[in-house]
């Protein structure tokens, strides 16, 4: 909703950053402090805007952290789902997709293995297929 409104009004807004580290706060670049206030106005879910401005050093470390999570990960490792229908499954990869960010995985304390495609973020590794 924020980007079709910057576009709408054609608001000096370079660049906006969400990241999940920073819950509940989005980093918006831009030529003043008016034209994001005006774009948050009458959004829902936007509260305000912070008085204070950020220097780029402030937020280096949030994006040297950003990299895809599939970089971790190897076919074959054991791993557990923590969110989503299936979280605290245990599952094996079975195929990544490092263009889309997403890995497949095989369900494994079913009855029946069922291959599920899911975010390389919803999973941690317990255990990686080297260790076995």
């Amino acid at each position: 909703m924020l980007i079709k409104k910057v576009k709408k009004e054609s608001l000096k807004i370079y660049s906006i950053a969400h990241f999940e580290d920073l819950k509940g706060y989005m980093i918006v670049e831009a030529e003043d402090e008016l034209s994001v206030r005006q774009a948050g106005l009458r959004i829902p879910h936007i509260k305000g805007v912070l008085d204070r401005p950020m220097e780029l050093k402030d937020i280096e470390g949030m994006i040297a952290a950003a990299k895809p999570a599939v970089l971790s990960i190897s076919k074959g490792d054991l791993v557990e789902l923590i969110s989503g229908p299936f979280k605290g499954e245990k599952a094996r990869v079975i195929k990544i997709d490092t263009n889309k960010d997403e890995v497949t995985v095989e369900l494994s304390e079913v009855a029946v293995p069922i291959p599920v495609t899911i975010k390389a973020n919803t999973i941690k590794i317990f255990q990686k297929a080297s260790d076995q």
